[in-house]
C-alpha cells in the first residue's frame, strides 16, 4: 500500500498550495510515485489528512528547535504515533516525517496557512498535540516552547495557549496551574470559577474535533480530563460543593 493512501492521501485537499504545499509537494513527489493521482475521497477525509500533515510539519519544527533531532526524540514520536494511529499509520507517518525533517520552512508560515483552513477547535487541538509530543520525554525545552508559542500566535488566543500550557507545567503541591487552565485569577469568586469551568469544558469538548477522526478525538479527551482535574483541584481547595 503506497504511503498516503491509508493515512495522508485525503489530506491533499489544500496542502499542495501555499507554503505548506511547497514543502509537501517535494516530499510526496519523492516517496509517492503518482502523487497527482491522490485525491481526497471526501471533505472529511481531506480535513483529517490535512490536519495530520500539518501536525507532522509542526512536529518536525519542534523536534529541530534545539538545533538537532535526537534519536531519543524520534523514538518518542514513534511511540506517540503508534499510540495515536496504530502500527500501519505510524509507519507511514514516520516515513513522511523523516522526509519533512530534511526540509526547512517557517513555523509562522505554516500556522498562518493552517489558521484559515481549520476551525478554532481543531486549531486548539493542534497546539495541544504539539505540547503532548514535546512533553512525552518529560521535558519541554525553552526552544520547543518558543516554537509552539510561535505557531499558537496564529492559531489560538493567548489565553487558550496559557490554558493548554498550564496543563503541562502543573505541580501537585501548588494549585496555581488549575486556575491558569480555567483562565481565572486565584482570588476569583466561586461563581466565576464555575462559569469559567463550564465555558472551558464546552470549548475544549472532544466532540468538537469529531471530523479529525477517532484517533485525534481520543487525544482530545486527555485535554478535557485536564480541565476536569483543574476544576476538581479548585473545588477541593475551596470546599465547593
Amino acid at each position: 500500500m503506497a504511503l498516503g493512501k491509508y493515512l495522508f492521501a485525503g489530506g491533499l485537499g489544500f496542502v499542495l498550495g501555499g507554503p505548506i504545499g511547497a514543502v509537501v509537494g517535494v516530499v510526496l513527489a519523492s516517496i509517492v510515485p503518482n502523487v497527482q493521482e491522490l485525491r481526497p475521497n471526501s471533505q472529511k477525509a481531506s480535513v483529517q489528512g490535512d490536519f495530520r500533515i500539518v501536525l507532522l510539519m509542526l512536529f518536525a519544527n519542534v523536534m529541530k528547535a534545539d538545533g538537532e533531532v535526537k534519536k531519543s526524540e524520534l523514538n518518542v514520536v514513534k511511540h506517540f504515533l503508534v499510540e495515536t494511529f496504530g502500527e500501519q499509520g505510524a509507519l507511514e507517518a514516520l516515513q513522511l516525517l523523516k522526509e519533512i525533517l530534511k526540509q526547512d520552512y517557517s513555523t509562522a508560515a505554516i500556522a498562518q496557512q493552517a489558521s484559515s483552513h481549520f476551525n478554532y477547535s481543531q486549531r486548539i487541538e493542534l497546539i495541544h498535540l504539539l505540547f503532548m509530543i514535546s512533553a512525552a520525554d518529560k521535558v519541554i525545552s525553552a526552544n520547543e516552547l518558543n516554537t509552539i508559542q510561535t505557531a499558537a500566535q496564529y492559531l489560538i488566543t493567548a489565553n487558550d495557549f496559557e490554558s493548554i500550557k498550564a496543563m503541562f507545567f502543573k505541580t501537585e503541591t501548588n494549585s496555581d496551574w488549575a486556575y491558569k487552565v480555567l483562565g481565572v485569577e486565584k482570588n476569583a469568586p466561586d461563581e466565576e470559577v464555575k462559569k469559567a469551568y463550564r465555558k472551558m469544558a464546552m470549548k475544549f469538548h472532544p466532540d468538537k474535533v469529531n471530523t479529525l477522526g477517532e484517533e485525534i478525538k481520543k487525544q482530545a479527551e486527555e485535554k478535557f480530563k485536564e480541565i476536569q482535574k483543574a476544576y476538581e483541584t479548585i473545588k477541593k481547595e475551596r470546599n465547593i460543593a
